[in-house]
């Protein structure tokens, strides 16, 4: 994971992303990757999920996520005492838009070699906005009820198509059509968590009615053991990489996986 910022920032941050089974197995690359960056009052996060049958989408989902924590930083920074609705949108679609075309612009004409998806997240004063294409997913916590943590599922893009599970990348073509962005003015979220689909079948669950829900042990134990003061310990950092690369979770999904979290550090 890359990162960077200076000074208390509000937020306290930590991710990383491992390789899945099969790819250990095979000794390739890890196709994951994540990135944040703290500016001031605001803060990015990212993740990407390259397409694991393009010859370097590895690459590419590192590319994504640097050129996010650099353009979406750019612009939030510059844009940070907006009100939250439309002007927020406005800055989440005007930031993908720099990404994708820089992107497209070092990748040249073997641009599909390098297909990722791209989830993004702003927090900034008064609001947090979310940005994804493909299949990655952002749960918040936000208040209490009976006592207990409550955990919110964003809303995630709509399939490119009913009658078809295939994912939209950054360099599809008409990507811009699959991008969903949200914006959310709560003074009680106090974390955020960004995952890939690796982490789906641990982090998610489903309703009755066959609505994702946030699994609540597992969103609760990865934010509680960020929430101690102070910077992450590298006894914390090995034990969220042994929790990714666990028996357990590989059992649900084999493939890498990203978990990227932070936990509010300052009162609002």
């Amino acid at each position: 994971m890359s990162g960077k910022g200076e000074g208390e920032p509000p937020w306290r941050i930590h991710g990383l992303s491992v390789e899945g089974y099969r790819h250990r197995r095979a000794g390739q690359p890890c196709q994951d990757a994540c990135a944040y960056t703290v500016s001031g009052v605001v803060a990015v996060l990212a993740v990407a999920d390259g397409a694991g049958s393009r010859p370097r989408s590895d690459e590419g989902a590192r590319l994504a996520v640097d050129l996010a924590a650099e353009h979406f930083g750019r612009r939030a920074a510059a844009a940070a005492e907006c009100e939250p609705g439309e002007a927020v949108h406005d800055l989440l679609t005007d930031a993908f838009h720099d990404v994708t075309k820089v992107f497209l612009d070092q990748t040249g004409a073997a641009a599909g070699d390098f297909a990722t998806t791209l989830t993004v997240v702003v927090l900034a004063p008064g609001w947090l906005g979310h940005l994804s294409v493909g299949d990655g997913f952002v749960v918040v916590r936000a208040g209490t009820e009976d006592g207990e943590r409550q955990f919110h599922l964003l809303p995630q893009p709509a399939a490119a198509s009913e009658y078809s599970n295939e994912t939209v990348f950054l360099t599809s073509p008409d990507a811009a059509r699959w991008t969903h962005t949200d914006c959310v003015s709560d003074e009680g979220v106090d974390g955020v968590l960004l995952s890939t689909d690796g982490l789906a079948q641990a982090a998610l669950s489903r309703s009755g009615s066959g609505t994702q829900l946030p699994n609540a042990s597992f969103a609760d134990a990865v934010f509680r053991s960020l929430d101690t003061p102070g910077p992450v310990s590298d006894s914390a950092h090995e034990s969220l990489a042994a929790l990714l690369r666990s028996d357990r979770l590989t059992s649900l999904n084999a493939d890498d996986k990203t978990l990227l979290r932070a936990v509010r550090t300052v009162a609002p």
